[in-house]
């Protein structure tokens, strides 16, 4: 018989791999037990002092139900694609699998049965089998709940940007969701009319809601315009009203995490009025735009009235 740690792939064995190297079920469970070994769900165990996190959790139940591929938030959260209000809950899996798969009764797995998902719609991604960043994406946008959603999701797949300490490139472009989007599937039609409203320049999902609601209020700044300072370095201010030269900054949570960022923050604010097309900066917390939108809006209208009359006087 084979050790048990020599059976287990990541750090993660199934009983099946044990019972077909020899092991009896009566003793392996005893064995098990003894040595420290994790349960993960039924049939798969983690090696002594491993984290049993979300990542392990998946990697068990792919090696149990080879047909599961991660989709949705698990999908997301594997691409570091940010959705609206943070951080997918870790005890939370979602999976897609052909239509003949057997459901669970697990209430931390959501499993979404598909006739549509075919080889290019599948990739590996940190070791587990994912949906591709296009479907992922599409996936999303077509069972979101609101336009707000739909757009953070699209916007953070469209831009290059750090995500959770991680830089990386952008993830898809506007043609491949437009074309993932053009399958007629449940939550398409309204997904392809959001689609307009996304945005790759957009930083985070604190700005991408800020444009919404500034466009529903009939502003449309540009987004991330490359503006000059006095010394020569290039600055994207969150949003640009050129014309009255007011510029908009919209930060988020953790943007003054350090004395450093702080420091970075204050050097830049002063450098982006440096710029001849700003006259005037705005900037506005994260929780302002998800919290207070009205005041957003009221206070941006009153900055542009107020760039108005000056050039009037």
């Amino acid at each position: 018989m084979y050790e048990l740690a020599i059976l287990a792939r990541g750090g993660v064995l199934l009983t099946v791999w044990a019972v077909a190297a020899g092991w009896s079920r009566g003793r392996l469970a005893g064995c098990l037990r003894r040595d420290g070994w994790q349960g993960i769900c039924r049939g798969a165990w983690a090696a002594p002092g491993k984290d049993v996190d979300w990542r392990v959790r998946a990697t068990a139940l792919q090696f149990l139900r080879p047909e599961l591929v991660c989709s949705h938030g698990t999908a997301a959260r594997l691409h570091r694609i940010e959705l609206l209000g943070g951080a997918v809950d870790e005890g939370f899996l979602d999976f897609t699998a052909p239509a003949t798969s057997r459901s669970t009764h697990d209430a931390l797995i959501r499993i979404r049965s598909t006739s549509s998902l075919t080889d290019g719609d599948r990739s590996v991604r940190r070791g587990l089998r994912v949906t591709t960043p296009a479907r992922t994406v599409g996936d999303l946008i077509r069972s979101c709940g609101s336009r707000e959603e739909a757009v953070v999701a699209a916007d953070s797949a469209l831009a290059r940007r750090a995500v959770g300490g991680v830089r990386r490139e952008a993830l898809v472009r506007y043609e491949e969701l437009a074309a993932e989007l053009a399958a007629p599937r449940p939550g398409a039609p309204r997904a392809r009319a959001w689609l307009p409203l996304t945005e790759a320049a957009s930083g985070s999902p604190a700005e991408s809601v800020a444009r919404l609601r500034m466009r529903d209020a009939g502003l449309f700044p540009e987004s991330q315009p490359p503006l000059r300072t006095a010394e020569g370095r290039t600055l994207r201010p969150d949003f640009l009203f050129r014309e009255a030269g007011l510029a908009v900054e919209v930060e988020g949570y953790a943007f003054h995490g350090t004395r450093r960022a702080h420091e970075r923050d204050v050097t830049r604010f002063n450098a982006l009025q440096s710029c001849p097309e700003v006259r005037r900066v705005l900037r506005f917390t994260a929780r302002d735009v998800f919290a207070r939108p009205d005041h957003v809006i009221a206070t941006i209208r009153a900055a542009l009235a107020l760039q108005v009359r000056a050039r009037a006087g």
